[in-house]
């Protein structure tokens, strides 16, 4: 483990917030969608199933994906400002048998001001640490996803919509069409050869 395990756990809900918002579409077209984010990412506390809270969370999405896309200042400038603006005061907890960890806003408080508040302090530990690069786009030419790398060896490359093993399936049929031998038209038929005597 890279970071301490409520920050991973936050990066990568952050992460597959932002990707609800995507290229195939809004990912979370209804409360029962953002349910089943909620349960999928384990999220604890307060949770409306309104289409006010949905709104909420929606609205969230871009500033979160500009993080992806931004240099260092401007990504302390969104955190800072996703911190101030929900009067986060961090404080240790413990909740559902989890070990310690860190809470900026009460269980109480909506959804969406715990998804901004948990994401920023997620940032937080990647600023920090110096740890920025892990935040990545998919190479997936036709994705626009974004990903956090917590591989050791830094090697992710693509998201979890499937892009790695379409990304394979067209290198191996380029392969595959690389390695046929090129056939070209038939060559004509050759007169039989007649010796002489």
């Amino acid at each position: 483990m890279l970071f301490a395990h409520d920050t991973e756990h936050s990066l990568i809900a952050a992460a597959a917030l932002v990707n609800t918002d995507g290229r195939t579409g809004d990912d979370l077209p209804d409360t029962a969608a953002l349910n089943n984010f909620f349960i999928a990412h384990a999220y604890s506390g307060r949770h409306e199933h309104t289409d006010d809270e949905l709104r909420a969370v929606r609205e969230l999405r871009p500033r979160l994906r500009r993080i992806w896309h931004s240099d260092t200042d401007e990504i302390v400038s969104i955190v800072n400002g996703l911190l101030r603006e929900n009067s986060a005061l961090p404080q240790l907890i413990t909740h559902d048998d989890e070990p310690y960890h860190l809470h900026a806003v009460p269980r109480d408080a909506p959804l969406a001001t715990r998804m901004a508040v948990e994401s920023a302090m997620a940032m937080v530990d990647l600023v920090r640490s110096g740890e920025l690069g892990r935040l990545r786009s998919c190479d997936h030419p036709e994705c626009g996803n974004v990903l956090v790398d917590l591989s050791r060896n830094r090697s992710r490359r693509f998201c979890d919509a499937g892009c790695g093993n379409r990304a394979a399936v067209t290198a191996y049929r380029a392969r595959r069409t690389a390695a046929r031998p090129l056939t070209g038209p038939p060559r004509p038929a050759q007169p039989p050869s007649h010796g002489t005597p």
